[in-house]
């Protein structure tokens, strides 16, 4: 971006719905302040769309904290040997 103002205006989710027919995966917290996000990303998308939750974990949770990183790793490990093989 340009400018903080049109960072602040940006929303990267307002065109998820170009990502079908591609399969999407969004991964989330369920303690999560961000979860909701992913819920509209997956709830707005009119092609295969999947939730990932895990639980007990918060948004930065999933940055580094091996017992909430492993099932995610493992998600993406599975999501992307069916979806690239």
């Amino acid at each position: 971006m340009r400018s903080a103002d049109l960072l602040d205006q940006f929303d990267s989710f307002a065109d998820v719905a170009k990502v079908a027919p591609r399969p999407l995966l969004m991964i989330a917290g369920t303690e999560a302040v961000t979860r909701g996000f992913s819920e509209k990303a997956v709830a707005d998308s009119p092609g295969n769309a999947e939730l990932f939750l895990v639980e007990g974990a918060t948004h930065v949770d999933l940055y580094d904290r091996d017992q909430y990183v492993t099932p995610a790793v493992a998600k993406l490990v599975e999501f992307f040997s069916k979806h690239l093989a």
